[in-house]
């Protein structure tokens, strides 16, 4: 399980298989990373399609007892939708130069911790409640849903502090421009992801 979890928290596309510094062929690296953005995010699909099946699945049995989901959960919900606006905003300013890229890759990443943040602090409010993952399946399924949405933001996370430092040194112009549209991508797919969880854990 933890080979799993480590294997579907990995950025390939982060790095792209070059080491710090190396330079690829021209016009090579940008597609590699594009390829391995879209692969990474095709296996994530298939491990949350997976469980969400299981999460359906399961609901059929006797010991099923639906989990009232915390009020805060929408409010955080909202601050991810204010999250990928950021990042879209950013990766706009990057393309025409207009607006600051760096104030508003700041505001992204910020409100995707104040995200986690909150997300912690549901886990914290269905302790103090009583509801324990090994007390109830729905439970159980509900901190797996948002533990491993969470693991893959803090993925996303170290990928957006790298994009950050690159755009403050002024690095390559191209290469900033192309990590923030890989970063706004991953970012909207996170955001979509925890949509459809949201609702499916509502409407069960």
């Amino acid at each position: 399980m933890l080979k799993l979890l480590r294997n579907v928290t990995e950025m390939p596309w982060a790095e792209a298989g070059m080491p710090e510094g190396a330079k690829a062929a021209e016009g090579d690296s940008p597609h590699t990373r594009k390829v391995a953005l879209v692969m990474f995010l095709a296996v994530v699909t298939s491990i949350f399609f997976l469980f969400g099946m299981a999460y359906i699945e399961r609901m059929d049995l006797a010991d099923w007892q639906p989990l009232k989901e915390p009020t805060i959960l929408w409010v955080n919900t909202a601050i991810l939708i204010a999250a990928s606006v950021a990042m879209q905003m950013a990766r706009r300013s990057a393309s025409d130069g207009k607006g600051s890229v760096q104030l508003r890759l700041l505001a992204a990443g910020v409100l995707v911790i104040l995200f986690l943040l909150g997300q912690w602090l549901a886990w914290n409010v269905l302790r103090v409640a009583g509801y324990y993952a090994s007390t109830n399946p729905a439970n159980a399924f509900f901190f797996l849903f948002t533990a491993l949405h969470g693991l893959h933001l803090g993925g996303g996370l170290y990928v957006w502090a790298r994009t950050l430092w690159r755009s403050r040194i002024e690095a390559e112009a191209g290469r900033v421009r192309q990590s923030i549209e890989l970063c706004s991508v991953y970012w909207h797919y996170l955001l979509m992801l925890w949509l459809v969880l949201f609702a499916l854990m509502l409407n069960t």
